[in-house]
C-alpha cells in the first residue's frame, strides 16, 4: 500500500495547489459586493488549501515517480473525491440550513458539471456563493486533471495516464499534438476562447455582468446551475434564450474538433466529423417533433413561441446542462421523456457534455446492423467503420463492456432508491440525471423542484452517481476489483 499511495499523494498535493486559486474568485466578488465576513470565509477557504496542499507536499516530496495506469485511475478519483469535500465548506458555512450531505451534494454537482441542486432560495444566497457554484462548473468542464496537466505539466511526472482516465469518450488513444500538456493547452486555450464570447453574447442579451459571469461558467461548463430558482426563466428573455442554446449546442461538440479546425483554418475537421454531424441530426429532428407537439396540445398557440421553447429545452436537456425556462415536465409526457433520453447519448465525446456520448451511440447502432448482415450472410466481412477506418475490436468491446455496466449501475441505483421509499418516476429519472450529469430529473426533483426534498441516504446515492457518471463508471469500479489492488 506503501508503494501505491505516496506516489499518487505526491502528485495530489500539487493538484491542491493548483486548486486552490479557484478560492480567490469568490473572494473577489465577495469583496465587491458581499459583506465583509463572507471575504473572510473565502479567505480561510483559501488558505486551508494551500496549507493542505503544502503539508502534504512537504511529507511526500521525495516519493516522486512516473505514474503508471494504476496511479492514474487513484489520483482520478482521489481528486473527484476530496475536492468536492474542500468546495463544499464555504458552502455548509454560509447556505442557510443546508446540512453537510448537501453541501457535499452541491460541490460534486458543481464539480461534475451535473447541475443537480439541492438548495432552494438562490435568489437570496450571497453573490459570492452563487459565484463559487457557477465557477466550479467551468473549472470542472473540462476536467480539473486536465487544467492541472496544462499549468504544473506535473512538474516532470507524466500526464498521459490522467488524460485516459479523466477524458470522455472511447477513443481515448487519440492525441493531437505530441505531448499531453499541449493537448490540454489547446483544449483549455479553446475553452476560454469560447467561455469570452459565451459572457460578451450575455452581457449583449441584457444581462448584468454578474449574471453573465455566472452563466457563462455554467454554459460552457454544461453544468446549468444558476443564481436563480427560475434558472433562465428568470431573466424571460427570448434573447437570452436563444443566446444560451447557440452557445449550449457549441459546447456539445468536441473542443478537440475546435482547436484542430482554429489550427488547420477550415471547418473541414468538424464538417466532416461523423459524430458532429448525427448530434446536429439528432438535435434538429428532436427540436421539429416537440415544436409540433407543443402547437398540436397547444401549449403555446404562436410558431416562433414554441420553436424558441422547444429548441431551448431540448439542447439544454440533450448536451446535459439542465437550464429549464418553464417547467417542461407538465408538457405532454412524451416531451420530457424524450428530453431525458437524449441527455443521455447526445452531447460529443471531447465535449464538456455528460452521458454516454453519441459517439458510442454511433457504434453501437453500426454494431447492431453488422449484427443483422451476419445472421443473413454468416460468412461476410463487414467490419464496424467509423471516420473512415476499421474501429478496432479492442474499442467495440471496451463500447460493449461500458454500456453493459452502464445499464447494470443505474438499474442498481434505482433499485436502491426505490428501498428507500421514493417512487419509480422519482428515483429512476434521478439516477439517469445524475448518472448522465443531466441535473434535473422528473417527478419530485423535476425542473420545478430540486433534490433538496431528498434524505441523506438518498443525496450520497446520487452524489455517488454524479461521481460514476464524470468518470465514465469503469475508471471509479475498477478500483472495486481484486486485480486492480494485486502487484
Amino acid at each position: 500500500m506503501h508503494s501505491i499511495w505516496l506516489p499518487v499523494l505526491a502528485t495530489f498535493s500539487r493538484v491542491m495547489l493548483a486548486f486552490s486559486p479557484a478560492y480567490l474568485v469568490p473572494l473577489a466578488w465577495a469583496w465587491a459586493l458581499d459583506a465583509e465576513h463572507n471575504v473572510l470565509i473565502w479567505a480561510y477557504g483559501f488558505a486551508a488549501s494551500v496549507v493542505s496542499g503544502a503539508i502534504l507536499w512537504q511529507i511526500t516530496r521525495h516519493h516522486r515517480r512516473e505514474l503508471l495506469p494504476r496511479d492514474g485511475f487513484l489520483l482520478v478519483n482521489l481528486v473527484w473525491v476530496v475536492l468536492p469535500l474542500y468546495a463544499a465548506l464555504p458552502l455548509w458555512i454560509m447556505v442557510p440550513d443546508i446540512g453537510f450531505s448537501k453541501a457535499y451534494f452541491e460541490a460534486m454537482s458543481a464539480l461534475t458539471a451535473t447541475g443537480s441542486t439541492a438548495i432552494s432560495g438562490l435568489d437570496h444566497l450571497p453573490v459570492s456563493v452563487n459565484v463559487w457554484r457557477c465557477f466550479l462548473q467551468l473549472v470542472g468542464g473540462l476536467g480539473i486533471m486536465l487544467l492541472v496537466v496544462a499549468i504544473l505539466p506535473l512538474l516532470g511526472l507524466g500526464g498521459v495516464q490522467l488524460y485516459k482516465a479523466e477524458t470522455p469518450g472511447p477513443m481515448k488513444d487519440t492525441k493531437f499534438t505530441p505531448r499531453i500538456a499541449e493537448t490540454a493547452r489547446g483544449l483549455w486555450g479553446v475553452y476560454v476562447l469560447f467561455a469570452g464570447g459565451c459572457m460578451l453574447a450575455y452581457r449583449w442579451a441584457g444581462m448584468g455582468w454578474a449574471d453573465a459571469f455566472m452563466h457563462m461558467c455554467t454554459t460552457m461548463g454544461l453544468g446549468g446551475l444558476s443564481p436563480y430558482d427560475a434558472s433562465i426563466g428568470h431573466f424571460d428573455s427570448p434573447r437570452v434564450e436563444w443566446v444560451a442554446t447557440v452557445f449550449m449546442t457549441m459546447a456539445g461538440i468536441s473542443f478537440v474538433r475546435y482547436f484542430v479546425m482554429l489550427r488547420n483554418r477550415s471547418v473541414r475537421p468538424i464538417a466532416n466529423d461523423r459524430e458532429i454531424r448525427t448530434y446536429l441530426m439528432v438535435l434538429a429532428a428532436s427540436i421539429v417533433v416537440i415544436t409540433g407537439l407543443l402547437l398540436s396540445h397547444g401549449v403555446y398557440s404562436d410558431f416562433p413561441t414554441a420553436l424558441r421553447s422547444a429548441a431551448f429545452h431540448v439542447v439544454s436537456v440533450a448536451t446535459t446542462t439542465g437550464y429549464s425556462s418553464t417547467d417542461y415536465a407538465q408538457w405532454p409526457v412524451f416531451a420530457p421523456v424524450l428530453l431525458i433520453f437524449l441527455g443521455c447519448f447526445a452531447s460529443c465525446a471531447g465535449s464538456t457534455g455528460g452521458g454516454i456520448k453519441m459517439v458510442r451511440m454511433v457504434l453501437l447502432i453500426k454494431q447492431a446492423r453488422r449484427e443483422l448482415v451476419r445472421i443473413i450472410h454468416p460468412r461476410v466481412v463487414n467490419p464496424v467503420t467509423l471516420a473512415g477506418g476499421v474501429v478496432p475490436p479492442h474499442v467495440m468491446n471496451a463500447v460493449l463492456g461500458y454500456m453493459l455496466i452502464y445499464g447494470a449501475a443505474t438499474m442498481g441505483l434505482t433499485m436502491l432508491l426505490l428501498l428507500t421509499g421514493l417512487d419509480i418516476v422519482t428515483a429512476f429519472s434521478a439516477v439517469v440525471a445524475t448518472v448522465n450529469n443531466i441535473g434535473p430529473g422528473l417527478g419530485l426533483v423535476g425542473p420545478a423542484s430540486n433534490f433538496g426534498v431528498l434524505s441523506d441516504f438518498q443525496i450520497w446515492v446520487l452524489s455517488f452517481a454524479m461521481l460514476l457518471g464524470r468518470l465514465e463508471l469503469l475508471t471509479v469500479l475498477v478500483l472495486f476489483t481484486g486485480h486492480f489492488w494485486r502487484k
